[in-house]
């Protein structure tokens, strides 16, 4: 979880808006069940990751969430090279990168599956007294408390093997790229007065998730 209350609190409504955003996209736009299927997608994972920065949510099963995602990444990966994502395929291919991320989150959280984690051994000292830490065997997040973790330290004093700690930078700063890419598309779209509301809304639903996903992967490093 997210350790600052006002920084979870920010996330967690971040990801409450772009849900109900991608909810009210279905209530009045494209109704083809393969647009139901994507938008549904987005909204488990807005409230996944919302319930992720809480204690409470942090202490929850990570398995069964990550083959989720690697089957929602698996839809967006089809729907992309197939003829009904002519025309929109690097949008698809970020909606497949973003499932995707999700997956590598809840391996991280899990602590034994990629290679490397389970190697650590862990620093009972570097848990402090009465944290109620006990979840996520492995994990020792900077700005997380894993509900459960057992902190380790590297010996380069961080919680992760090198090749994990990159791919976190990689998706905070991608995610970051994309909060300010679908803002802008957003304000394009806002002054296009030939745009759709529906439109507008998928943009600033897609910048609120970006945002999001940046700061579940900042405190993560």
């Amino acid at each position: 979880m997210i350790q600052d209350l006002a920084l979870r609190w920010f996330v967690t409504i971040l990801f409450v808006l772009s849900a109900a955003e991608c909810l009210s996209t279905l209530a009045g736009g494209n109704r083809r069940w393969t647009n139901v299927t994507s938008q549904l997608l987005h909204v488990v994972m807005a409230v996944a990751m919302a319930v992720m920065a809480w204690p409470w949510g942090a202490a929850l099963p990570t398995v069964a969430p990550m083959v989720f995602f690697l089957l929602a990444t698996g839809w967006f990966v089809g729907l992309t090279v197939s003829p009904l994502g002519a025309g929109h395929r690097i949008a698809g291919a970020y909606h497949a990168l973003m499932m995707l991320a999700m997956a590598w989150m809840y391996a991280v959280m899990n602590g034994r599956l990629l290679p490397g984690q389970a190697t650590y051994v862990p620093d009972v000292a570097a848990t402090p007294a009465g944290s109620g830490a006990g979840g996520h065997a492995g994990m020792n997040m900077p700005g997380m408390d894993m509900s459960g973790s057992a902190a380790v330290a590297d010996s380069s004093g961080g919680g992760y093997p090198t090749y994990i700690a990159t791919l976190n930078w990689v998706c905070t700063l991608l995610f970051a790229v994309a909060t300010v890419y679908w803002l802008y598309r957003y304000l394009a779209v806002r002054m296009d007065r030939s745009v759709t509301a529906e439109q507008s809304l998928g943009a600033m639903c897609q910048s609120m998730m970006a945002a999001g996903m940046a700061i579940m992967f900042a405190v993560m490093l």
